[in-house]
């Protein structure tokens, strides 16, 4: 969480170091602009490391409702990280890429034995859409750029059925989902 908080503070950083000579009001536009680039990020690259995840899956996983799952969200977050896209190209910001704490919980994971794949994985499944709901909720409620409010309103609902799939495929193969939300809710606040 620590190194999130850190990419979200060195955008906004590098982003309001131009700010010097702005206007008050221009500043603060600047500064608002910054934390949509940090959704469009922090978003883009959950949704890639959702697809190296759930194809994982394929490999490691010895579960069918977890198989189910991860074949559901390489569609899923297929379609999702196109919309994406095309959100942060249509608002002037970068396409998505897989940001360095991502790449990390990837190559956990890619490393990890399947005999404790399946409970690993939906527990990560269940952090990682708190988070999301968590991430697309601040967009909608607090974005600057319309289209990206926008998409995030209208997203925001399919996160939240995300988790609740996570939070029973999880449930389904013995992973305290109390647990894991809490652990979850305490430690990503920021993301």
């Amino acid at each position: 969480m620590v190194v999130k908080n850190l990419i979200s503070a060195t955008v906004a950083g590098l982003f309001l170091s131009t700010l010097v000579g702005l206007t008050p009001a221009a500043a603060q536009q600047a500064k608002s602009l910054a934390s949509d680039s940090a959704f469009t990020a922090q978003a883009g690259s959950a949704g890639l490391l959702q697809v190296k995840l759930a194809k994982l899956v394929d490999k490691k996983g010895t579960s069918t409702s977890v198989m189910e799952f991860g074949k559901r969200m390489v569609t899923d977050y297929s379609k999702t990280n196109e919309e994406l896209k095309a959100g942060a190209k249509e608002a002037g910001f970068p396409g998505p890429v897989l940001l360095r704490q991502d790449q990390q919980t990837f190559d956990r994971f890619n490393s990890m034995g399947r005999s404790s794949f399946d409970k690993n994985y939906m527990a990560e499944m269940v952090k990682q859409h708190n988070d999301e709901v968590r991430l697309f909720q601040q967009e909608s409620e607090g974005g600057r750029v319309q289209s990206l409010k926008q998409l995030a309103s209208r997203m925001l609902p399919v996160m939240e059925q995300r988790l609740s799939l996570a939070t029973e495929t999880a449930g389904s193969v013995g992973v305290n989902v109390t647990a894991s939300n809490a652990a979850a809710s305490e430690g990503s606040a920021s993301y």
